[in-house]
């Protein structure tokens, strides 16, 4: 694989970070529902959950200006036409279900709730909905529902970078991975 498959180090380090940080809040959500008397009883995993995930609606910012000045390498040319546009549009879905629509959902969760919400513990995040109890379990259910569908798409663009580096062999997996030291560089 070329030096021009390789993606930014900058840009490893978003999608790395990111994605560490959306699976283990995905990971929290789905404890504090489904574990709640036994791992959630004071609501502190929600708590944790809610101030991590937050972030995301930051980063993404950062994540999509970093895009736009710094784009992502070439595809490979094994790659059919229809391919690229496939995952260009598995990618803007992943960007615009979860890690837009997904945090602003839970956002609007706490804040028809009137739950805090406090980025990582130390900022409080204003509501950006006005208190509403008579929505609150249709936003849950829009949140529970959004979050299962984008824990399935995370999970095929896993499966998918997978396949790439087993089957197709086509270093797209490498691109992202994060720089190995050689020899020559020690």
């Amino acid at each position: 694989m070329g030096a021009h498959h390789q993606y930014h180090p900058v840009s490893k380090l978003l999608h790395w970070t990111m994605g560490i940080i959306w699976i283990g809040v995905w990971c929290a959500g789905f404890l504090a529902v489904h574990f709640r008397e036994q791992l959630n009883p004071h609501h502190g995993l929600s708590l944790w959950h809610k101030a991590i995930a937050i972030t995301l609606v930051f980063l993404v910012v950062v994540r999509v200006f970093w895009r736009i000045v710094t784009p992502p390498p070439p595809l490979p040319d094994s790659m059919t036409p229809r391919m690229q546009q496939a995952a260009f549009a598995g990618h803007l879905a992943i960007y615009a279900l979860a890690l837009v629509a997904l945090p602003m959902s839970g956002w609007a969760l706490s804040s028809v709730a009137g739950k805090p919400v406090m980025m990582l513990g130390l900022v409080a995040i204003p509501p950006y909905l006005p208190e509403s109890p008579a929505v609150v379990e249709t936003v849950r259910t829009i949140h529970t529902w959004l979050s299962w569908l984008c824990a399935a798409m995370v999970a095929g663009h896993i499966v998918l970078a997978f396949k790439h580096h087993v089957v197709d062999r086509d270093g797209v997996l490498q691109g992202m991975l994060p720089a190995r030291r050689t020899d020559a560089g020690r």
